[in-house]
């Protein structure tokens, strides 16, 4: 019987480093860093499934999209912004699962 090793995620690469690195400095790091980690290891065990790397890059797209996002969102939510008169998605949609 042979000992294994348990398998070590490779770092991530410049981009997703400093994309985290970013995440952890705002204010919503509590929320989207675990987040951020959940899409990344979910991205790279469909990494080592297909032998792509576009899932990697999919997700740091996605979240630095998120990022560049935040300021937007948060000057409207800071707004004021009147939004008793929309209609919940859920309520178009029905529950999501």
């Amino acid at each position: 019987m042979s000992a294994q090793h348990e398998e070590v995620p490779p770092p991530p690469p410049a981009a997703a480093a400093q994309l985290l690195a970013q995440l952890r400095a705002d204010r919503r790091a509590e929320r989207w860093v675990p987040a951020f980690e959940q899409d990344w290891a979910r991205a790279l065990d469909d990494t080592r499934r297909s032998y792509s790397l576009t899932p990697l890059h999919e997700v740091v797209r996605t979240w630095q999209l998120r990022v560049a996002a935040a300021p937007a969102v948060d000057a409207y939510l800071d707004s004021g912004r009147d939004e008793t008169g929309f209609v919940d998605l859920d309520d178009v949609l029905g529950a999501r699962r």
